[in-house]
């Protein structure tokens, strides 16, 4: 339900564009051509189930892990600015 200025639908338009957000940032991310035999951080061997289950990887699992943990802490940003929702 719509209210003031806002016309039908636009919460649904704004839940799907945030989606949309979020899938797009997460294909981002995804590795792309040839795996390392060595990760780019640290240098220690990358094992080849991982280079075979993820192609294209570029990190051993401990640097992922890490690196997961700093993209963890993203949080997409509210596009109505409506109070509700900025006091959660």
């Amino acid at each position: 339900m719509a209210g003031g200025w806002a016309k039908d639908g636009a919460e649904q338009e704004q839940m799907e564009s945030t989606l949309e957000d979020a899938v797009q940032r997460a294909r981002s991310q995804l590795p792309q051509g040839e795996s390392l035999e060595v990760c780019e951080e640290c240098g220690d061997p990358i094992p080849e189930a991982r280079r075979k289950a993820m192609p294209g990887v570029r990190l051993c699992v401990v640097c992922q892990g890490e690196l997961d943990k700093k993209h963890s802490a993203f949080s997409g940003y509210n596009r109505r600015g409506s109070k509700d929702s900025q006091l959660r």
